[in-house]
């Protein structure tokens, strides 16, 4: 599972930190099946406060060929990276179920 993180300047290296550790464990039993997982960290409003850290996380399934984009919005830092990352995991897994409920994931699923 490849993991590429970008931060904004203004957001702290230790939430980068969080968002890849959070997102390590949120998606380890899903490793085979994650092709990509892409997370970008941005602070909307700039310095001035308010519910503007944003967290977009698309996720890029091998089996089945999907995309799942996760996005979510808060004042702290590390809340909004441990939601996603929470938002994430579940979205996988449905993705996952779903195929195989309809027989697409065959052969070691």
């Amino acid at each position: 599972m490849r993991i590429d993180i970008r931060g904004s300047v203004s957001w702290p290296g230790a939430s980068l930190v969080l968002a890849r550790t959070r997102l390590e464990f949120a998606l380890g039993r899903f490793a085979g099946r994650v092709r990509s997982l892409t997370v970008r960290l941005t602070d909307v409003n700039g310095p001035g406060g308010g519910p503007d850290k944003k967290c977009l996380i698309e996720v890029r399934l091998t089996r089945p060929g999907r995309v799942i984009v996760i996005e979510d919005v808060d004042t702290d830092h590390n809340v909004v990276v441990s939601r996603a990352a929470e938002r994430t995991s579940r979205a996988v897994s449905r993705a996952v179920q779903s195929a195989r409920d309809l027989g697409i994931a065959q052969g070691g699923y």
